[in-house]
């Protein structure tokens, strides 16, 4: 099982960036799967996740108006499109696959290797 996060890197503050994550070992069509993040120094912070039918979805206040997630069941892929990013954004983002959407860490099941975000002012 694994999750392969893709998307990260340098952006100007006011840019966008879009984060994709591919699953594979298995079907996670009836997972739950989302986004987290982790600044240095700082704990694990969730972002935002989506329910296995795409119809719910969940995000953190500091990402509410400025980031989307999105699913693509058949392909086994999430993705978080990020607009406006800001310098507090600069983390590095997991994808994460779990059996609801919950805001602590420890309740997701998978999680991908990261991708760095940074966010410049």
């Amino acid at each position: 099982v694994q999750l392969q996060a893709s998307g990260g890197g340098l952006v100007q503050a006011g840019g966008s960036l879009r984060l994709s994550c591919a699953a594979s070992g298995r079907t996670f069509s009836r997972y739950a799967m989302g986004w987290f993040r982790q600044a240095p120094g700082k704990e694990r912070q969730f972002v935002a996740a989506i329910r296995w039918s795409g119809t719910v979805t969940s995000y953190a206040d500091s990402a509410k108006g400025r980031f989307a997630i999105y699913r693509d069941i058949a392909k086994n892929t999430v993705s978080l499109q990020m607009n406006s990013l800001k310098p507090e954004d600069t983390a590095v983002y997991y994808c994460v696959a779990g059996t609801s959407i919950e805001l602590s860490p420890s309740s997701w099941n998978y999680w991908g290797q990261g991708t760095q975000v940074t966010v410049s002012s």
